[in-house]
């Protein structure tokens, strides 16, 4: 039952019109909606922004800065081997753009080609942000590609998770994959829906939605993706988030597109949550068929 007294119900109320019934039930919808906690976790702490992007490819660092906070995005992943935050004191600093209290760092091992320089990077890492343990583990296989080793992946992961890091794990779409990165340790498994920097949206998306359903750790996709609506079809899908660097970067305009990124997101995390309807092979008339008036 609707508490009318909570509602205003007279124009002398602080000069609001009084509303009807239906006006407060949907103002009661619209408020669940919004205000409906769906959060998901990393590493302990909760997250409300599902969007994670990258720090590359922007023209400078003011750019980088408006583009991050036009995304919403709370965890913010940088290339330690390619980024300045404070190994250089005469060249900007990333951290001026991203400062760690207000977002969560997550530096990555773009770059790297073999488990070592991996490892390496990664305690690199810790050292230089005072102990921070969250990474995100990306070992190459080629730079044609840009697809994960996987076999070095596995080796690197076992060793960082053993030495006490919180690896979000960079990998390809293959379920079985997926799920060793887990049983080993990984706090999230990133699957990639195309090659880095293609912008050719999901590829295979039966298999990103089997690693979701068979997954007990956050899935991301990683890589690959071009545009708001692939964002949206990897919420659809199940994800719980998808990290992007390119597609907003190198967009026309990398403000703009963080934007309608964020959005797209959102929007396929509800429809997801919402349940779409089942796709069928004839048409159904949204109107019933019996009962006509004439």
């Amino acid at each position: 039952m609707v508490d009318s007294s909570a509602f205003p119900t007279g124009k002398n109320f602080r000069g609001f019109e009084p509303q009807t019934p239906l006006q407060i039930a949907a103002n009661i919808m619209s408020s669940q909606i919004t205000d409906r906690k769906d959060s998901f976790s990393i590493a302990g702490r909760e997250y409300t922004s599902r969007l994670l992007v990258g720090t590359g490819k922007y023209k400078d660092l003011a750019e980088t800065r408006d583009a991050i906070k036009a995304s919403g995005a709370e965890i913010v992943t940088f290339a330690l081997r390619r980024t300045n935050i404070g190994q250089s004191q005469d060249e900007p600093n990333l951290l001026d753009a991203i400062p760690p209290d207000r977002y969560t760092l997550l530096p990555n091992t773009a770059g790297c080609y073999d488990a070592k320089t991996a490892v390496r990077t990664c305690r690199l890492a810790r050292e230089l942000l005072d102990g921070h343990n969250l990474v995100k583990l990306e070992v190459l296989g080629d730079e044609q590609t840009l697809f994960p080793d996987v076999v070095a992946t596995l080796e690197a992961a076992e060793e960082l998770i053993g030495d006490g890091f919180d690896v979000m794990v960079y990998t390809n779409d293959d379920p079985v994959m997926a799920r060793h990165l887990e049983e080993l340790g990984c706090i999230a498994v990133m699957p990639l829906a195309a090659p880095i920097g293609s912008g050719l949206g999901i590829r295979n998306r039966l298999n990103i939605r089997t690693i979701v359903e068979n997954a007990k750790v956050p899935i991301l996709v990683d890589a690959g993706v071009g545009t708001a609506s692939d964002a949206a079809v990897a919420m659809e899908l199940g994800c719980d988030g998808v990290l992007m660097n390119t597609a907003i970067a190198a967009a026309d305009d990398p403000i703009l597109m963080a934007s309608a990124m964020r959005k797209g997101i959102e929007a396929g995390r509800e429809a997801y949550l919402a349940g779409r309807m089942p796709a069928r092979r004839f048409a159904s008339a949204s109107s019933p068929l019996e009962g006509l008036f004439f």
